[in-house]
């Protein structure tokens, strides 16, 4: 059966051995700039993004008009509140261990489900099950208590 050599994923594999000054040298012709100064893993990487894109093609076209969709959308959405911004999506289930009882809640479109009832914020649930208040997206891993959301 007949080898074959592809030179994209021979320059590609090449990347992880070529020294510094060549791969800033690749990126001044690739990208007609000057690189910046990130590390080695960073220019490999968008090395090789760059040689498959002039390869095989760039994105779709729809693709990109998804991608800025989204941004707009995204740039829409950032002045919404903590809680609303970091809500997990609808249908998405909680689990969370409580004095070895496994506890599931089920965030529904406008509040969150625990044990069939419903419940207008996961800090209403944690207190259901703890009996004492919690920071909802705390107790169940959602938010680290040393850094913000």
């Amino acid at each position: 059966m007949p080898v074959n050599h592809d030179p994209l994923l021979a320059r590609l594999a090449a990347l992880k051995t070529v020294p510094m000054p060549d791969l800033k040298a690749q990126w001044r012709d690739l990208f007609v700039s000057e690189p910046p100064p990130y590390n080695r893993t960073f220019l490999e990487n968008r090395l090789a993004y760059r040689l498959q894109e002039l390869a095989y093609g760039g994105l779709a076209v729809t693709t990109i008009a998804r991608l800025e969709n989204m941004a707009e959308d995204f740039e829409a959405t950032k002045g919404r509140r903590k809680r609303e911004q970091y809500r997990p999506i609808a249908g998405t289930q909680l689990v969370r261990e409580w004095k070895g009882v496994e506890h599931c809640v089920t965030v529904r479109q406008n509040g969150f489900e625990y044990q069939g009832r419903p419940y207008q914020s996961l800090s209403a649930v944690a207190r259901a099950i703890t009996g004492t208040r919690w920071n909802g997206h705390l107790f169940f891993g959602l938010k680290n208590h040393r850094t913000k959301a």
